[in-house]
């Protein structure tokens, strides 16, 4: 059974946390985190910081994919706009990596992770250790990260069950299970252009 490699990235221009995870099947094996942290600086040269601390860890994890988690506008826009520019240095440092991202919003993380859409950190933190069997609990940037890597190992299962489940069609094309049903390549395609978890 192939084992994947999933790098979760929970970026921030202060402290980015980070995630690697190898699945087998099922079955999810904790590899590393931790926190990229930017020192204080003008806004470019932290933006500069924060690629280059992302591209080392991306070299390191010798993963199959990345995720990033989605941001939406909050309270703040100043905040939001820079969180939306250190996301940009995170997503160009992997994908100059050579590494293929997909994304998920914050609710979607919550859901799959927790089961709750509006689940706090510390409850974020308590389920990432137990569903890793952890000795401890991670960072709060890590354990984002670790569950953004979570997430899309769920979605990814879901999508391969999808797969098996599907009747064999023999070549029928009045078949609806063949000519309607997308394959889980196809639906992979259209979670990774719009960020939406399937499966």
């Amino acid at each position: 059974m192939h084992a994947m490699r999933i790098l979760g990235i929970d970026p921030g221009l202060n402290v980015t946390g980070y995630g690697l995870l190898e699945t087998q099947g099922q079955r999810l094996h904790y590899q590393a985190s931790g926190a990229i942290r930017v020192p204080k600086g003008t806004l470019p040269d932290r933006l500069k910081a924060l690629f280059e601390g992302v591209s080392q860890v991306a070299q390191e994890a010798r993963a199959d994919i990345a995720v990033v988690e989605i941001v939406f506008v909050n309270v703040n826009p100043q905040s939001t706009l820079l969180l939306g520019q250190a996301r940009g240095a995170a997503i160009a440092a992997l994908v100059a990596r050579g590494l293929p991202v997909v994304e998920y919003t914050a609710l979607q993380l919550k859901k799959s992770v927790v089961g709750y859409g509006r689940a706090s950190k510390e409850q974020m933190q308590a389920m990432v250790m137990r569903l890793l069997a952890l000795p401890g609990q991670p960072g709060p940037d890590a354990a984002d990260a670790l569950g953004l890597a979570i997430c899309h190992a769920h979605a990814h299962s879901g999508l391969s069950a999808l797969q098996v489940a599907r009747p064999d069609s023999g070549g029928d094309p009045n078949n609806t299970a063949s000519a309607g049903t997308l394959t889980a390549a196809q639906l992979r395609g259209l979670r990774v252009r719009r960020g939406r978890l399937v499966g």
